[in-house]
């Protein structure tokens, strides 16, 4: 049983839901403007974590290649491997190619973006932001 009580999922026990605190230290990170240390990165958390905690979830994000580290005097800085548009991107794949009908999911999706991310998505596919070209000028 989950609860929504500050804005993010919570088990009914009042822990965090799993992959909340990893992702509440990549948009930690995220947001910073440089590499943190694990202090840095539990001052910019809310609620009251131990030093040990967050440690182990940068330790965790590290050995998963999502975070790099630099040596920062008896301990570690750390920064996001790519920026949250990339994750983000790369999670959104990674769904889509563990789906059984990728067709159904594509469409589902698409039935359930805003008028404004459909306009953006429409865009998107219509016009190669790349090369300038317009895609959609050789199709029927």
């Amino acid at each position: 049983m989950q609860e929504r009580g500050d804005g993010g999922a919570r088990e009914a026990s009042g822990r965090r839901a799993r992959g909340e605190l990893e992702s509440d230290v990549l948009a930690a990170l995220w947001a910073a403007d440089g590499p943190l240390t694990a202090g840095q990165v539990r001052e910019a958390l809310r609620g009251d974590l131990a030093y040990t905690t967050v440690l182990t979830i940068l330790s965790r994000l590290h050995d998963k290649e999502m975070l790099v580290r630099h040596r920062e005097g008896r301990g570690y800085a750390y920064e996001p491997v790519r920026d949250e548009a990339s994750h983000t991107a790369q999670r959104m794949r990674s769904l889509l190619e563990g789906g059984s009908d990728r067709e159904a999911v594509l469409t589902r999706f698409v039935s359930e973006l805003s008028e404004q991310d459909e306009h953006v998505l429409h865009q998107l596919l219509g016009h190669d932001t790349r090369t300038g070209d317009d895609r959609s000028a050789g199709r029927a």
